[in-house]
């Protein structure tokens, strides 16, 4: 098996899997029993001046039967005295010294956090990861988002706590921003050790139709919340890959946002991140999840040939390109396997009104639309698969056909399909040598 084991800014780990700060780092108990599981660090739940929750906090958007494709929650820090916290995280230090103990922090003045780091580091924690994502509730108050959508204040809020801490810094960022490059330079300019990222997305999840008040309610009202779980994932990546990529973040980065299982977790880390922090995937299955997300990326590295998780970090974020470097002359078609569709026509109906009507069935009012008479009527017939076939019940199967000559390679047909590998998408061979839009600027064609 490959070696997991990670040193994040000087924060080891024996694996790249955390748990991220929230309700699964509430107390030591949960740590114990996380680390237990076999997840190798733990970033706690927000320390501050303790806060009184409100009551619902949890809300959850759910995808044609899949529960919890995006949580939002509107519920704040730690609600339990800060005594409580230092002993508990002392206590899982003294019990697992070798694994990961990250505090969160989030308070006010620079005289508070100069007293928090000194707390924190008393009571054993590896490393402090400064929370300046929360959009709800702290930000209101001055804390949270509204730091972390000020850079010169999230540089200067960090440059206090690094001139008072002697472990490593993290700074967490939110994704309500225009530009994440500007809040990301900005902490690693303020002196941080490491980034982390993404916090939630400010969200209203949903309205109860019935009595019209938007969701979590609180006593008939509500709030915005803070958007998290699989449907953030995209927004994640995309923050991660632009930090990764620019010289100017020389740091390591702890990657968050919609990872829950391995294959979650892998991307990330060949998208720069060093390590990956988890919450919402724990809240929905608990802690064992770990054990597949270990096997999964042990099995990886071992089939990719990798004898450590540090050498997939960032491997995928030199592909990762502005639009106008990619290849103009590179073109791909569709190609429906006659013999594994099974004539459902979803391909046929995506593309007629969803994308560049190219697919077409011998029923279809294709004439109507572009002046085509290739409905049963093709005389291009080479470039039509057979017209039928069997399915297991007998009953004939009426098999789309593409237009080869019409199709842009959008992908849209066989994102729909339901039968996987049924249709594919194949590169059409060509003479012409890359091309991108500022090659093309850069000579003087556009």
């Amino acid at each position: 098996m490959a070696d997991l084991s990670i040193d994040m800014c000087g924060i080891k780990s024996p694996n790249p899997f955390w748990l991220a700060s929230g309700p699964p780092t509430n107390s030591g108990e949960q740590v114990m029993r996380a680390f237990d599981a076999g997840w190798g660090g733990a970033v706690w739940k927000t320390l501050g001046d303790p806060i009184v929750n409100v009551s619902s906090r949890l809300g959850a958007v759910d995808y044609y039967g899949a529960k919890i494709m995006g949580l939002n929650n509107i519920e704040l820090i730690t609600d339990r005295p800060l005594e409580a916290n230092f002993k508990e995280i002392y206590a899982v230090k003294k019990r697992y010294p070798g694994h990961a103990v990250v505090a969160s922090l989030m308070v006010e003045s620079k005289e508070e956090w100069r007293e928090i780091v000194k707390r924190s580091e008393d009571a054993g924690a590896d490393g402090l990861e400064l929370n300046f994502g929360c959009p709800h509730g702290m930000c209101e108050r001055g804390m949270g988002s509204s730091v972390g959508q000020e850079p010169k204040v999230l540089a200067e809020i960090t440059s206090w706590v690094k001139e008072y801490a002697s472990i490593p810094v993290l700074v967490k960022l939110t994704p309500n921003v225009g530009d994440i490059l500007d809040p990301g330079v900005a902490a690693v300019e303020g002196g941080a050790d490491g980034l982390s990222l993404i916090n939630t997305v400010k969200s209203i999840i949903g309205v109860n139709l019935d009595n019209l008040v938007p969701l979590p309610a609180v006593g008939g009202e509500s709030t915005q919340g803070g958007y998290c779980g699989p449907a953030v994932k995209p927004i994640a990546m995309h923050m991660l890959g632009a930090l990764a990529r620019d010289t100017r973040v020389t740091v390591p980065i702890s990657g968050i946002g919609g990872i829950s299982d391995w294959r979650d977790a892998t991307e990330f880390l060949a998208l720069g991140a060093t390590s990956v922090q988890v919450c919402t995937a724990v809240m929905h299955g608990g802690y064992r999840i770990v054990e597949d997300m270990l096997d999964g990326l042990n099995f990886y590295l071992d089939d990719k040939g990798l004898s450590s998780v540090n050498e997939l970090v960032g491997l995928a974020v030199p592909k990762f390109k502005e639009w106008g470097e990619l290849d103009l002359n590179y073109n791909v078609i569709a190609r429906i396997d006659a013999e594994t569709c099974i004539g459902c026509q979803l391909c046929y109906v995506a593309c007629l009104d969803g994308a560049h009507q190219c697919i077409h069935t011998n029923q279809g009012p294709c004439q109507a639309y572009h002046g085509k008479p290739d409905h049963g009527a093709n005389p291009r017939t080479e470039v039509m698969p057979p017209e039928h076939h069997t399915a297991g019940n007998g009953a004939p199967v009426q098999v789309p056909f593409v237009d080869e000559d019409e199709c842009i390679g959008c992908n849209l047909c066989s994102l729909v399909c339901p039968v996987p590998g049924c249709i594919t998408m194949e590169q059409v061979p060509t003479t012409a040598g890359k091309e991108s839009w500022n090659d093309r600027v850069a000579r003087g064609l556009a």
